[in-house]
């Protein structure tokens, strides 16, 4: 089942997710962007969970509109990722390697994706996930360090993403994103839509590194009756 480029990125919009390095408790009084990306590939050495709630926020400048979810974000090393939106409209978004399922329990209906032609696509968009080295992360991002800054009274330092792929340009223009400079884990992410003044920011908070996390979470177990749906086009 193949679908359109668009529909992919709208999707990877549902699941985008911020740089998440591991936890190196050190602080320094500035840094270069070579110092932050050698940080990042250590952290990246050690990661292999991530639990988290996330709020999404949207937001249309010409109609000044503000809509806001949140829920809880669950992740692998291996590329798997799990999304329980809570509030305002409950649903679970499921990444298993290629599959992508989008369940909504208000109607008992999940529609299943497959993502095999769009991987690379896909992949792009979640190098600022989790684990990614450096190295990947510089393959499809031109990056410049923005400085730091107090966030929630916490110190991050700001990086500038910009995508190197015309097809990734073609819908996201930057990026910008907030790493906790004492754990090394993201706080925010600022991601400014092409063409267009519109933008959504995804906010990270009660974040834990590591934890063990049950296997069925990344397993497509929906209720008895749950309608399948895939949808063409």
């Amino acid at each position: 089942m193949n679908f359109g480029r668009k529909k992919v990125i709208g999707l990877i919009c549902l699941i985008l997710f911020v740089s998440a390095a591991g936890q190196a408790r050190r602080q320094r009084n500035s840094w270069n962007l070579d110092q932050v990306l050698h940080q990042l590939d250590y952290e990246a050495r050690t990661f292999r969970t991530l639990t988290a709630q996330v709020e999404r926020t949207k937001v249309t400048v010409v109609v000044n509109d503000r809509s806001t979810e949140t829920g809880m974000i669950y992740v692998r090393r291996d590329g798997k990722m799990r999304l329980n939106m809570l509030k305002p409209d409950p649903r679970t978004i499921l990444r298993t390697g290629d599959d992508l399922f989008v369940y909504n329990p208000l109607i008992h209906q999940v529609q299943e994706y497959n993502l095999a032609k769009h991987r690379e696509m896909v992949d792009q968009f979640l190098l600022l996930g989790f684990g990614t080295s450096a190295r990947d992360l510089d393959k499809a991002y031109s990056i410049s360090l923005v400085g730091d800054q107090s966030l929630d009274d916490r110190k991050t330092l700001v990086l500038d993403l910009t995508p190197k792929s015309q097809q990734m340009l073609n819908q996201i223009a930057k990026i910008r994103l907030w790493v906790d400079e004492s754990s090394w884990l993201p706080v925010q992410q600022k991601f400014f839509e092409a063409g267009t003044q519109d933008y959504f920011i995804i906010q990270y908070k009660n974040i834990v590194r590591n934890a063990t996390l049950n296997s069925s979470l990344f397993k497509p177990h929906w209720p008895k009756g749950t309608r399948k749906i895939k949808p063409e086009g």
